[in-house]
């Protein structure tokens, strides 16, 4: 038995008609391809906003401090998707095409599954704010994609409008309320795996070390020359 929170009525089931109706009135292939940015697209096209992120952050000056906040990343996705099952069990709302059968639906197999939170919205909105804080112009494009993402999940008729925003509100809440906690563990973390052989993940080799007459980290090379390690910690995660 669906709680009251199925028994939508507008401005959310009339919004969701209006974007739905887009894919009832656009090309089959349009409604195929939005059905697969929306399902599996905008995830990967995240995931290589993350390597690139990986790649500036070891170069940066506290690169131990942002790949910590990159670990959050994952781990940010993972805690708001666990913290989702009993919002989803408690709620029990049905996907809307249940209680709606006027509803284009552009993937199958969702029938059983509960429609709030989005799961897709949450894991998307997730990356784009924990990634904001290590990288920002690379969180705001991840923004735009979890925005996106949201879109796609009213144009497949998998989800209200609320569920959309139920999950971008539950990962605002994960990733920034937790952050504290996480890079509290995670910054020595990586300090410490930046002093054994896995450093290079953590931290990119500089450009010209080599066994054979590269200076050490730290050598004075000249008046005025600073310490890496005196050298003061930026104030802000985010580049």
């Amino acid at each position: 038995m669906s709680t009251p929170l199925a028994d939508t009525t507008n401005p959310d089931l009339g919004l969701l008609y209006a974007v739905n109706g887009l894919a009832k009135r656009s090309p089959q292939w349009l409604d195929h391809l939005v059905s697969w940015v929306g399902e599996y697209g905008i995830l990967i096209g995240l995931a290589m906003l993350g390597l690139v992120a990986w790649l500036q952050a070891r170069r940066r000056a506290d690169a131990p401090v942002a790949i910590a906040g990159l670990l959050w990343v994952p781990l940010s996705v993972a805690v708001a998707e666990l913290a989702n099952l009993p919002i989803a069990a408690i709620v029990n709302r049905p996907r809307p095409f249940v209680d709606h059968p006027g509803l284009l639906v552009l993937v199958d197999g969702k029938a059983g599954t509960h429609s709030f939170v989005s799961d897709h919205s949450t894991m998307t909105m997730a990356v784009a704010v924990a990634l904001f804080l290590v990288n920002r112009k690379l969180g705001w494009i991840a923004g735009g994609l979890a925005l996106l993402q949201g879109f796609c999940r009213m144009f497949m008729g998998v989800h209200y409008p609320t569920d959309v925003i139920g999950g971008f509100a539950l990962a605002v809440a994960v990733v920034l309320l937790l952050a504290p906690i996480a890079m509290a563990v995670l910054v020595p973390f990586c300090h410490a795996l930046s002093r054994t052989a896995v450093a290079p993940l953590i931290r990119a080799p500089e450009r010209g070390d080599s066994a054979r007459g590269s200076a050490p980290r730290g050598r004075r090379r000249g008046r005025g020359a600073v310490r890496a390690e005196e050298q003061p910690p930026e104030s802000d995660l985010a580049a």
